[in-house]
């Protein structure tokens, strides 16, 4: 089933990266590569999207984003220190000139008292240095509710650090 909202929100981003003349690569945990599908299913696309990283795990974080493992033993993977170091490898390691990143509990499992599932960090970063970073707790939503609320924030907050 086609899920419209998400799609005008992939089209508005994909329209304003066009526009700007950047190329965006995103950088997922939680939402296991759902931000780079909702954008590369719009036709041409590939005018914008340079690239994703899936980095579910510490080690991929750590291998493919250059995140520092004490950083994240310090703070936590879900954290907005991750998710900005997560946006500004994700740059460094494409050509992109504008960067997602989202890392969080979708659950069922894995929260906490301080971390509860449904809690999100995003962080969008341009080469220029412009960066912003969103705290969500979007609650118990359901894992795929966690993830599909986390897919049309990130995708706002790029259309924020463009715009």
């Amino acid at each position: 089933m086609r899920d419209k909202a998400l799609e005008e929100k992939a089209v508005a981003v994909l329209d304003t990266c066009r526009r700007a003349g950047l190329m965006l690569a995103t950088a997922e945990s939680c939402t296991g590569g759902q931000i780079i599908s909702a954008l590369t299913d719009i036709a041409g696309c590939s005018h914008v999207v340079d690239r994703g990283f899936v980095t579910y795990s510490n080690e991929a974080k750590q291998e493919m984003l250059g995140v520092p493992a004490p950083l994240i033993e310090r703070v936590g993977a879900v954290s907005k220190e991750v998710a900005l170091t997560m946006a500004e490898g994700a740059l460094t390691h494409s050509h992109a000139g504008v960067s997602v990143a989202v890392t969080g509990i979708a659950g069922p499992d894995g929260g906490s008292e301080e971390k509860p599932v449904g809690l999100v960090h995003i962080a969008a970063m341009r080469k220029d240095g412009v960066a912003r970073h969103c705290e969500c707790r979007f609650g118990d939503l359901g894992r795929d509710g966690v993830r599909r609320a986390t897919v049309i924030a990130a995708l706002d907050l790029v259309l924020e650090v463009v715009g």
